[in-house]
This record gives C-alpha cells, structure tokens and sequence, in this order.
C-alpha cells in the first residue's frame, strides 16, 4: 500500500470532518465522506445519518475523541480513533479508509471494538 506523509493528517481531517457534520447533523456532509461503496450500500443522506445515530452512537455524539495510531488492517489503512460515549464508555473504532482514484481519501467502513478500561492508561 503506497501512501505519503501528508496522508495521516488528511486522513485525520476527514475523519473529524465527519465527526462535525455528525454533530452539526449534517447528513449531507457526512455522507460525503463516506467512500463510493458505502454510500452505494446506504443510498441516500438520511439512510446513512439513521444507521449512524442507530449503531454509532459514541461515533455520533462522543463525549471525547482521541486518535490514536495508524495501522494497515486487511489492507486498508486504518485509524484507530477511541471514543468516550455520553454515559463515560470508551469505545475503540477502526476507521478502515480507502484512497480514491484522485488521491483523496474516504471511510470505508468504521467498526467499533469494546475497551478494557485497564487497558486505557
């Protein structure tokens, strides 16, 4: 997998522009960050915005975010982002993303992973 230094930092931008359009409810902007094989999968906006304020919830309203490494999970380079829910849960997610054909990037999927919380610190 070929990517350059600058790519992290995009990589982050988007991530945390998804993260405001989530909390500014802006279906349309996070959609947009969304690759083309998600959004193929969800159709519209709204669709995707109901999944995520359904199966998401410290992604779409956290009480803090922290990002942490950068990995290469099943190929797709991946951001490691922890999430504290509103109720004080950590939660980690893997932000699988995917390089687009004009070198921007895009999420790919995002999967949640419980935390021990001995292990936060």
């Amino acid at each position: 997998m070929h990517f350059t230094d600058n790519d992290p930092s995009f990589i982050r931008s988007i991530i945390e522009g998804q993260l405001i359009a989530f909390q500014n409810d802006d279906a349309e902007a996070a959609f947009a960050f969304a690759s083309p094989a998600i959004q193929t999968q969800f159709k519209t906006p709204a669709m995707f915005m109901q999944m995520v304020k359904t199966s998401y919830k410290p992604v779409y309203r956290p009480r803090s975010v922290i990002f942490e490494e950068m990995t290469i999970i099943e190929g797709f380079l991946t951001q490691l982002v922890l999430f504290l829910s509103t109720e004080g849960v950590p939660v980690r997610a893997l932000y699988m993303m995917e390089k687009q054909p004009d070198s921007s990037w895009k999420i790919n999927g995002c999967f949640l992973v419980p935390v021990e919380r001995n292990t936060l610190f």
